[in-house]
C-alpha cells in the first residue's frame, strides 16, 4: 500500500505547566495579542480545581476567557464583508473551501461530529499487550486520538459517481457494545404504549436527557472556573494588557460546549450515526490458536449477549487486525499467520506491528500522544473530579513511540481507504436503487399513499390477535427493526451525510418525514426533521426568505417541537437549534435574522443552564453582529442589537461570578455602540449608560484593576459627556436588580443628541427583546 501523502505528524499536545500556562487577559483594540505565560512560583500555583499534575485536561481551552475576539465583525475597515463571503445573496454558490477548515469553529465541528463510528472488539491477549504500553483501557484508547484526523486527501464518491476530495476526514472509535441508548416507548405516541409506562420512567428519561446537558455545563464551569482562578491568582503586575485580538474564531468556551454537545453520540434507535460502520476484531501474536479466536469473537458480535440490539443492522464490516509484539515475537511467524488470515478471512485484515514496552517523555524516539478532542462530557467530567479528589491523581499525558506512531497512522489510512470508504458508498448506492428510488417514484408515491389511508402492505393494529403489531414495521417498543424499509432509508439518509452527499441525504429525509409522522414514531420524525434542516442548509445552493420559511422553519419547528414537548429530550431539541442557527449564520442576508430567532427561541424554552445561557447569549451578539448594513451608514446592520447581547451575556456571566468574560462582553458591548454613527453610541440614552457603569463598577471591584487603568477602552468608548466618576455606585446589589427590568431598552439608543420623552420610553419598550 502506498504511504499517506502527508507523513509529517500533528503537532501534539504538550504537557502544560503548572499553573494554568499561557494566558493573557485582554480588552484593547486594533492589534493582536501575545501570550505569555503565567508565573510558575509555588505560591500562584494553589488553584482550587486543578494541581500541576493533570494541567493538560485544560489545554482545550488555555487560553483565557477574555483572550480571543468575541464579535465576527472584526476591527478593520467598515467596508470589510463577512456574511457576504458565504452563501452571499444573488449569488448560488457554496460554502468557501477554508470556512471549515478552523478546528474550532463550529461548522468544522459539526463536519467532524456526524462520522462513521468504528467499534474495537479485541482479545484479552490483545489487551493486555496494549495495558502494558500504559493504556488501561485496551486498543480503542491507542486508536482513538489516531481516527480524529485521518491524514492526507481522501476521495469521496457520491451517488452520482462524482468523486470529491476530502482533507479533513475523521472516524470515531467506539468499544464494542458500549454506550447504548435503549428505545423509548413513550415515543411511539399511542396509548397502547404509554398506558404501561408509569410516570417515573418518562421522568427517569428525561432526567437522563437532561443529565447529559448537566455534564456538559460542569465540564466547561470547570474550565472557567480554572481560568478565572489563574487569572485571579496572579499579582496585578503579570497583567499586562495587550490590544484585542483580530480573530474571527469562536470562543475557546463555546467551541468547548460544542463539541462535547456533540460528543459520545450514543447508539440509539432514531438516528444511526454511531451505529457501527465497522467493527474491528483483533488478535495479538501472543495467542495459542489464532484462527480459532478470530472465529469466536466474530461470532460473540454476532449472536448471544454482545450482540447488539435488534435494531441496529448487524451487517456490518469486520475488519480483522493481528497485533505483532515487535519486541518478543517471532515476525516471520506473524508474518506467515497474517496470510492465513487473509486466505480465510478476505481482504479486510491488517498486520499491525507495536512494540509492547511502555514509552516515556526521556525515550529518544517518544512523542506526545494528543488527548481525545471528542471524548463524552461525562468522561470528562470523570477524568477532571478524580484529579481533584485523587491524591495519587498522576498526569494525564501519554507518550508513544514514534514508530507505533506511524504504524497506527498507516492502519487507520488504509482501513479508511481500502475498506470503510468503498463499503459505505457500496451500501448507499444499493440501498438508494432497491430501496429509495422506489419511494421517489410515481408508483412508491401511491404506495405510500395506500398504506397510508387504506393500511394496504402492511400490518394494522390488530387486537382480536392478543399482540399490538404497529403499522409500517414500528414497534410498539419504540423501534423499527433493522430489515425494515423505513431504518434501511435512515441509514442511507445518515451514509450520506457522513459522507457529505446533503442532496443525497436531504432527499431521503425528506421522504422519511411523513411517514415517522404517520407512525407517530415522533423521536425519529424529530430526529429526521432534524437532519433534514441541516442538510439542506450545508447544500450549496440559495434560499431565499420563502423557501427558507416553507421547509427549513417548518423542519426546525417540528423537529423542536417533537424533541422539547413530546419525547421529553432537552439534549435533541438544544442540538438542534444551536446546529441550525449556526448554519444559518454562516448563510449571511437575511439567513442572520433567522439564525438569531431561533437562538432566541432556545432561551426561552429555558432548557439551557446558566453556562449554556450566557454563552448562547454571547453567540447571539455574534450573530447580530455578523449582519452587514448597506451604504456608509450601514443601513439594515445589527449592531444595536449586537450590543445589547452582549450587555445581556456581561450580566449573565457576572451572576456567576465570571467576572473575565463577564468584562470581555462589556467590551465588546462598549466597542460595538462605539462604531455607531457620529460615535453618540449610548450617551443619550442615560438608563443604558447607568446599567453599563454599574455593571462596568462592579467587575471593575472583582477584578481588582490597579489604579488609573483603563480596562482596554478608549476614552471615546462613551461619548465625552459622561463622567464616570460622578456616578453614584454605592447598593450594587439593588442596581442589578432594578436593571433586570431595563435590559430591553439598550439596543434602541438615538442617533442624534435628543433627549428621549415618556412616549418615546414607552415605545421602546415594546420594541424590546420579547
Amino acid at each position: 500500500m502506498p504511504r499517506p501523502q502527508d507523513e509529517s505528524s500533528t503537532e501534539p499536545i504538550q504537557a502544560l505547566p503548572a499553573a494554568a500556562s499561557a494566558a493573557k487577559f485582554s480588552y484593547m483594540r486594533h492589534s493582536t495579542s501575545t501570550i505569555e505565560p503565567f508565573p510558575t512560583s509555588p505560591s500562584d500555583s494553589t488553584l482550587v480545581y486543578r494541581r500541576s499534575t493533570a494541567a493538560s485536561l485544560y489545554a482545550s481551552t488555555l487560553s483565557p476567557p477574555g483572550s480571543r475576539s468575541m464579535s465576527p465583525a472584526g476591527r478593520g475597515s467598515p467596508s470589510r464583508v463577512l456574511s457576504g463571503t458565504v452563501f452571499d445573496i444573488g449569488q448560488n454558490r457554496g460554502l468557501p473551501d477554508n470556512v471549515g477548515d478552523d478546528p474550532g469553529e463550529p461548522l468544522n465541528l459539526i463536519l467532524k461530529s456526524f462520522v462513521p463510528h468504528v467499534a474495537v472488539y479485541a482479545s484479552r491477549d490483545t489487551e493486555a499487550l496494549i495495558g502494558e504500553k500504559g493504556f488501561q483501557h485496551g486498543l480503542w484508547e491507542l486508536l482513538r486520538p489516531f481516527g480524529e484526523n485521518i491524514q492526507g486527501k481522501v476521495n469521496i464518491r457520491d451517488s452520482n459517481g462524482v468523486g470529491r476530495i476530502v482533507e479533513d476526514f475523521s472516524i470515531r472509535f467506539t468499544r464494542f457494545g458500549g454506550n447504548i441508548e435503549r428505545p423509548d416507548a413513550l415515543s411511539a405516541g399511542s396509548q397502547q404504549t404509554q398506558a404501561p409506562r408509569s410516570q417515573n420512567g418518562a421522568q427517569e428519561k428525561t432526567a437522563g436527557n437532561r443529565s447529559a446537558l448537566n455534564d456538559i455545563e460542569a465540564v466547561v464551569e470547570r474550565h472557567l472556573s480554572y481560568a478565572e482562578e489563574s487569572f485571579l491568582g496572579m499579582p496585578h503586575q503579570s497583567i499586562m494588557t495587550k490590544n484585542g485580538s483580530d480573530s474571527e474564531t469562536a470562543s475557546p468556551y463555546y467551541a468547548l460546549y460544542l463539541r462535547r454537545l456533540l460528543s459520545g453520540l450514543p447508539i440509539s434507535a432514531h438516528e444511526t450515526f454511531a451505529h457501527p460502520v465497522a467493527c474491528i476484531i483483533a488478535i495479538s501474536s501472543r495467542n495459542p490458536a489464532p484462527i480459532e479466536e478470530l472465529r469466536r469473537l466474530y461470532t460473540e458480535t454476532s449472536q448471544g449477549e454482545k450482540k447488539l440490539p435488534s435494531w441496529v443492522d448487524g451487517d456490518y464490516l469486520r475488519y480483522y487486525v493481528l497485533v505483532h509484539d515487535e519486541e518478543n515475537d517471532d515476525i516471520a511467524r506473524s508474518m506467515a499467520l497474517f496470510e492465513q488470515m487473509k486466505r480465510h478471512l478476505g481482504l479486510h485484515c491488517h498486520l499491525l506491528r507495536l512494540r509492547c514496552s511502555q514509552s516515556v517523555e526521556t525515550d529518544d524516539d517518544s512523542i506526545p500522544l494528543p488527548r481525545s478532542d471528542w471524548m463524552s462530557a461525562a468522561e470528562e467530567l470523570a477524568e477532571i473530579r478524580r484529579s481533584e479528589n485523587d491524591e495519587d491523581f498522576e498526569d494525564p499525558s501519554r507518550y508513544i513511540f514514534e514508530s507505533d506512531a506511524t504504524a497506527i497512522r498507516t492502519f487507520i489510512r488504509e482501513m479508511v481507504m481500502q475498506s470503510i470508504i468503498p463499503t459505505m458508498e457500496r451500501h448507499a448506492t444499493i440501498w438508494n436503487d432497491q430501496v429509495a428510488s422506489k419511494r421517489k417514484g410515481i408508483t412508491g408515491r401511491f404506495m405510500s399513499l395506500s398504506k397510508r389511508w387504506t393500511g394496504f402492505g402492511t400490518n394494522s393494529r390488530s387486537s382480536s390477535s392478543g399482540t399490538s403489531t404497529s403499522k409500517d414495521g414500528y414497534d410498539p417498543s419504540g423501534f423499527y427493526r433493522a430489515d425494515t424499509s423505513e431504518a434501511i432509508m435512515r441509514k442511507l439518509a445518515d451514509f450520506a451525510f457522513m459522507l457529505r452527499d446533503w442532496r443525497l441525504a436531504h432527499s431521503t429525509y425528506d421522504l422519511l418525514r411523513s411517514d415517522f409522522s404517520e407512525s407517530k414514531a415522533w423521536k425519529y420524525h424529530a430526529a429526521t426533521n432534524e437532519m433534514a434542516a441541516l442538510s439542506l442548509l450545508l447544500m450549496p445552493q440559495q434560499l431565499t426568505s420563502k423557501s427558507r420559511a416553507e421547509t427549513v422553519d417548518q423542519m426546525l419547528e417540528s423537529a423542536f417541537y417533537s424533541y422539547n414537548t413530546r419525547c421529553s429530550s432537552p439534549y435533541g431539541a438544544t442540538r438542534t437549534l444551536i446546529l441550525a442557527q449556526e448554519l444559518l449564520r454562516l448563510r449571511g442576508g437575511s439567513s442572520i435574522d433567522d439564525a438569531a430567532r431561533w437562538c432566541t427561541r432556545l432561551l426561552e424554552s429555558k432548557i439551557l443552564g446558566n453556562i449554556g445561557d450566557a454563552l448562547l447569549k454571547e453567540r447571539l451578539a455574534i450573530c447580530y453582529a455578523s449582519k452587514q448594513g448597506v451604504g456608509s451608514w450601514s443601513w439594515g446592520s445589527r449592531r444595536r442589537k449586537s450590543a445589547a447581547w452582549s450587555v445581556f451575556a456581561a450580566r449573565a456571566w457576572a451572576q456567576q461570578s465570571k467576572h473575565i468574560p463577564a468584562q470581555r462582553c462589556l467590551n465588546e458591548a462598549k466597542r460595538m455602540y462605539e462604531t455607531l454613527p457620529h460615535g453618540h453610541g449610548i450617551s443619550q440614552f442615560a438608563i443604558a449608560r447607568e446599567t453599563m457603569d454599574s455593571l462596568q463598577h462592579e467587575l471593575t471591584e472583582k477584578l481588582e484593576f490597579p489604579a488609573g487603568h483603563d480596562r482596554g477602552i478608549s476614552e471615546d468608548a462613551i461619548d465625552d459627556g459622561i463622567d464616570e466618576e460622578s456616578e453614584a455606585l454605592t447598593d450594587m446589589r439593588s442596581r442589578r436588580a432594578s436593571n433586570l427590568a431595563r435590559d430591553r431598552t439598550l439596543e434602541t439608543a438615538p442617533l442624534h443628541n435628543e433627549e428621549m420623552s415618556k412616549d418615546t420610553n414607552e415605545e421602546i419598550d415594546k420594541e424590546g427583546f420579547e
